[in-house]
């Protein structure tokens, strides 16, 4: 009997196993990575002892001698000695990547200085995790994101009504959550960090448009799940039929796109070149991550039917639909 005649998604074995051979990434990334940041990081500690512009948007008032005499070994050449592989190097890299980055976003955020010193830092702790999964584990563990409540799970039998009901709830819980939480938190801290720029009137108002037109693209694919699907957007409740009609006659991943559209709006609504980064950082963990185990799910439950509407219709870029 199908998955989505009883309710359950696929084995979680197997939907790891497809993500993996989409999986392009391996431990001699992460290790490119460190040698990388072990590079960067020594380029930025000359730098601050060089340049003082460098050191006081980067530090502030730190000392950077004492920063440097802990930075340096464990960061620098922790990072190093990481990049050739020596597993307890990346388990000191890491965490000290990421403390620091948490003691500058504290430092930055009660100071007012320092801000890009919080921001290179927060980059370089996504970096680092990121790294470390790959040279430690060999792989991104995107089946993480999928866990507990977020675990695959056919929606339930009910009612048209029940399904658009779900599907309100969540988008008035998720957009409030990331278009409007988040981005207000990320402007304050950009401002905080006194790293805001001013823009021209007219970005606003592009990004009004852009928010509006992809919001309504956001909710004619909402309710096109719910009412031809018989489900909702979130995997926990995830469509019970094969929706490739509506905005999915144009692309596979109408949501997504549309909700990437609606970061870079907010961004641009608000002036905040941080809120963009937010949205294309966002779009990156939804591809690289989410997207493989999403559409290793759809096949194994649906098999050659999504197959063929997978080869028909692109997965960002839309097409001129095709008959289905």
């Amino acid at each position: 009997m199908p998955p989505s005649a009883t309710g359950r998604a696929p084995h979680p074995a197997r939907i790891d196993e497809r993500c993996r051979v989409t999986d392009r990434l391996g431990a001699r990334h992460g290790r490119l990575y460190f040698a990388l940041q072990a590079l960067a990081g020594l380029a930025w500690w000359i730098a601050v002892f060089t340049v003082p512009a460098v050191r006081d948007a980067t530090l502030g008032r730190i000392d950077p001698v004492v920063m440097a005499a802990l930075d340096i070994p464990l960061f620098v050449v922790a990072s190093a000695l990481a990049a050739f592989g020596l597993r307890w190097a990346v388990w000191v890299a890491g965490p000290w990547t990421v403390l620091v980055t948490v003691g500058m976003v504290a430092y930055a955020t009660a100071t007012g200085l320092a801000g890009w010193g919080a921001v290179l830092m927060i980059a370089a702790a996504a970096g680092s995790v990121a790294a470390a999964m790959l040279v430690l584990l060999g792989r991104l563990p995107a089946e993480w994101i999928i866990a507990g409540p977020f675990a695959f799970r056919v929606a339930r039998p009910g009612s048209t009504g029940d399904h658009v009901r779900r599907t309100g709830a969540q988008i008035v819980l998720f957009w409030g959550l990331f278009l409007v939480v988040f981005p207000l938190v990320i402007v304050f801290l950009e401002r905080r960090w006194q790293l805001d720029v001013d823009v021209p009137v007219a970005v606003p108002i592009l990004g009004g448009v852009l928010l509006a037109a992809a919001s309504a693209l956001g909710i004619w694919s909402a309710i096109t799940m719910s009412t031809i699907g018989e489900g909702t957007p979130l995997p926990s409740a995830t469509a019970r039929n094969l929706v490739i009609a509506g905005p999915y006659r144009f692309v596979r991943n109408p949501m997504a796109v549309a909700g990437i559209a609606q970061g870079a709006a907010v961004g641009l609504v608000a002036g905040s070149w941080l809120v963009v980064i937010y949205a294309v950082a966002g779009s990156f963990v939804w591809n690289e991550l989410v997207r493989p185990i999403e559409e290793a799910d759809l096949e194994a439950r649906f098999g050659a039917e999504y197959g063929a509407y997978r080869d028909r219709v692109a997965c960002w870029v839309p097409r001129r639909p095709h008959r289905v």
